[in-house]
């Protein structure tokens, strides 16, 4: 029987990847914001809306407490001096134009590193594989589907037509399939990621597209 542990990655991996993917997200959110010249309020409600959407989500349906952000309150310290920090660098320089690519830069790395933190969590509870691929999908794309709504757009996952969540999904599938050969934590880890982090960055490049409803 594999151990799922969340032990097994290690406490300084386990708090690099939710770090990581928490900057990753907010900034997606925060980037947004400013594209869509938002105040003060609107970028950080989109910061912390990108950064913890998905893992509170993820928490509520795994009846898991505290939520993460509750238990790590330094995550919470963390996206609040990153929206004041992109403020005063935003009020306080040039304004540069905020691209799309940079958001979706920001949005594929947090994509990877949530979708692989999901299946753990979902591990660690007991849930079988199916359901914890789905739970490392619902962390990875959910943030970025309350950020998009909050900014009155149709969400990407649902209508960008280049691969997102169903590369969360294979993501999955790549954690588990590390672990059931005996692979370490860590290498299962990195090895969902860059699947997911890196196909997705992949498909924006060569604009690779999933097939979409044609009417009649």
């Amino acid at each position: 029987m594999l151990d799922y542990d969340l032990t097994r990655w290690g406490t300084p991996l386990r708090y690099a990847v939710e770090t990581v993917g928490t900057v990753a997200f907010a900034a997606s959110g925060i980037l947004a914001g400013m594209r869509k010249r938002m105040d003060v309020f609107g970028i950080s409600v989109l910061g912390f809306l990108a950064a913890f959407g998905g893992g509170t989500l993820r928490d509520i349906l795994l009846d898991r407490r505290p939520f993460f952000w509750v238990a790590e309150e330094e995550m919470l310290w963390l996206v609040l001096a990153m929206c004041a920090l992109s403020l005063m660098l935003w009020r306080g320089g040039r304004r540069a134009a905020i691209s799309a690519k940079a958001i979706q830069v920001a949005d594929a790395l947090g994509l990877g590193l949530f979708a692989a933190s999901g299946v753990q969590y979902a591990l660690v509870a007991q849930m079988s594989p199916l359901v914890a691929v789905l739970m490392g999908v619902v962390t990875g794309v959910f943030g970025g589907v309350m950020r998009d709504i909050a900014c009155n757009e149709m969400p990407t996952a649902f209508a960008d037509h280049r691969p997102y969540a169903v590369l969360a999904f294979l993501g999955g599938w790549v954690y588990l399939a590390v672990q059931w050969l005996g692979g370490p934590a860590w290498a299962a880890l990195i090895g969902a990621t860059l699947v997911t982090t890196g196909l997705r960055l992949l498909a924006l490049k060569l604009d690779w597209r999933l097939p979409g409803w044609r009417p009649g």
